[in-house]
């Protein structure tokens, strides 16, 4: 077989699937792929159609979710690479099916070496490249691939080798991205190579190619080698001349040395349902719960989805998590978490000190904290397979294409996040700085994150499976459907469309999409409670998440359209 043939043969080929990747609907009403889809088999949803399609192929041959997750950030990588990738890292949340035990697997991105705790703190612009962390993602992968994968490494891996080398159709969304990104780097030669059309001459328009030579090389070579191909040998080398020729930080012994993680996920229970998300050094797993007991102890459903009252009860337990992510929470290699965040009695604690009549001020639950006067390019999809197991990974490279730093002739972007260290030791702002010791520089050290993969379980079966970018918006984005679908019983579609709402502690303010501007009655009502409303500068989130029938055990999946997204199932006699 050439090794120029068509993305769709190469997958036909190597997973031996007879008949296309995306079967079609069988009717209407329950289509099979789309923004929404349904499937009995398996379900597949992320920002991208190609890197959604690889995952269903993979689940098709007999592969499970894991493999089909491995597989899908693979193809993310060559698909969205504003976020999908590489030279990133993130969380894998895993629920084995049946009456398993979830598992997570960290990958987040950890400081290199020669990092210093007041690298950034005299407030300058340092080049990009020296906000990068060690990467984490492949690592992660192959981690999680290790532990649970039934299908070979290299069977995974192919179908982004193949995109990347063959090509694929560009979206609108992806076309814009590029476009936007190429043109406000006009002396970045290599971004303009790699990504510009024509080398930056021309816009992208949607279905046009898209095709990475550089990258299908460095995708081979962590197939034929797993995580090696990566952290050693051609692509560490290009790695550590990337850092040297820019003034970046990360050494090959950075590499070498870097490990993922297997962490247990943070538990908690919210009206009969069992929630998981990740442990710190993400601040997600913690944050979502903490402020899911605090609701408990209200009755929202009565009160009504969109009501002042609920809005006002969210937009407190939002601040009270968010001031506890700030003092408390890091990399737990290196701070003592309270154990106490989580729990049932400490909610009831944070909910009695919550006025019905009166906003808190932020300022007054954090005095020990003085007060002078993360990126949010991420991506999540969601995995499901015929026996239940479950998938909820989200990874980024921190800013929409992180450092915007490609590695000469590998092809792929590096991250930008050691911007989410705290920066100035001992400075939090109003505005939202926040300079606490938990998240501060240390050689070797995970940098806090926001990200919030979350598997909700009914009777220890995966039920709910979710996740969103966002930056520090992401652990109340997943607040919003979590409560859309579990307190509010929405369905799923309108769960995920519903607009949104944040507050993140400090700048003292709530941001609401424009949508939720429109009911102009409950915001005046918040304003007169003492809330300060801004609308949001962009749209909140980009959920992809899947949900379980009880009755039917049909799985729904439904694609955001914040962005752009793809849902993809399959069932009986679609093989």
């Amino acid at each position: 077989m050439s090794r120029r043939v068509s993305f769709v043969a190469f997958v036909l080929f190597a997973l031996g699937v007879a008949g296309p990747v995306i079967a079609p609907a069988a009717d209407a009403e329950r289509p099979k792929a789309g923004p929404i889809a349904h499937g009995t088999d398996g379900m597949v949803v992320s920002v991208s159609r190609p890197a959604s399609e690889v995952g269903v192929a993979v689940l098709r041959k007999g592969g499970n979710a894991v493999d089909a997750a491995v597989a899908t950030a693979f193809a993310l990588a060559v698909t969205w690479p504003e976020a999908g990738n590489i030279g990133g890292g993130g969380f894998m949340l895993v629920h084995p099916g049946g009456k398993g035990e979830p598992t997570c697997f960290d990958y987040r991105e950890t400081a290199p070496a020669a990092a210093t705790k007041t690298m950034f703190a005299d407030g300058k612009a340092s080049p990009r490249i020296r906000f990068v962390g060690t990467p984490g993602t492949v690592r992660g992968l192959a981690l999680a691939h290790q532990r649970f994968g039934k299908l070979p490494w290299k069977d995974v891996v192919a179908p982004a080798v193949a995109l990347a080398e063959d090509g694929f159709a560009m979206d609108a969304a992806l076309a814009s991205g590029l476009n936007g990104v190429v043109g406000r780097n006009p002396d970045n030669a290599e971004l303009r190579r790699v990504f510009g059309k024509e080398g930056g001459r021309a816009k992208w328009k949607a279905g046009d190619k898209l095709v990475q030579p550089d990258l299908a090389k460095t995708l081979r070579r962590i197939a034929d080698k797993g995580a090696d191909g990566f952290y050693a040998g051609e692509t560490a080398d290009q790695i550590a001349a990337e850092m040297k020729a820019g003034g970046g930080l990360i050494t090959k012994d950075d590499l070498a040395k870097y490990e993922a993680k297997e962490r247990k996920p943070i538990h908690g229970t919210f009206r009969g349902y069992d929630v998981y998300g990740p442990p710190p050094p993400s601040s997600g797993g913690i944050g979502l719960v903490e402020m899911l007991n605090v609701l408990e102890n209200y009755e929202l459903k009565k009160q009504g989805r969109d009501s002042p009252q609920t809005l006002h009860l969210m937009i407190e337990a939002m601040r009270r998590a968010y001031c506890d992510r700030a003092k408390y929470l890091g990399d737990p290699d290196f701070v003592k978490i309270p154990a106490e965040l989580t729990t049932k009695e400490y909610a009831r604690k944070l909910a009695k000190d919550i006025r019905l009549d009166k906003a808190t001020p932020s300022r007054e639950l954090a005095k020990d904290i003085a007060i002078d006067g993360e990126g949010s390019n991420t991506t999540h999809f969601s995995v499901i397979d015929k026996d239940g197991m479950a998938v909820s990974n989200t990874y980024t490279l921190e800013e929409s294409f992180g450092s915007r730093v490609v590695v000469k002739g590998a092809g792929f972007l590096l991250n930008d996040e050691m911007g989410d260290f705290n920066p100035k030791p001992g400075v939090t702002t109003a505005k939202g700085q926040i300079g606490t010791e938990p998240n501060q520089i240390a050689p070797g050290k995970r940098m806090l994150s926001s990200m919030t993969p979350v598997i909700v379980t009914f009777e220890g079966r995966p039920y709910l499976v979710l996740g969103s970018p966002g930056g520090r918006t992401i652990i109340n984005t997943v607040l919003c459907v979590t409560l859309n679908v579990l307190e509010f019983d929405l369905p799923l579609r309108q769960a995920v469309d519903a607009p949104r709402l944040h507050h993140q502690w400090l700048p003292d303010a709530v941001s609401v999409e424009e949508d939720l501007l429109k009911q102009h009655d409950a915001l005046e009502k918040l304003r007169a409670l003492g809330h300060t409303i801004n609308k949001t500068a962009a749209k909140q989130g980009d959920v992809h998440a899947i949900r379980r029938d009880g009755k039917t055990r049909e799985y729904e999946g439904v694609a955001d359209q914040r962005r752009s997204g793809w849902a993809a199932g399959f069932g009986p006699g679609d093989n």
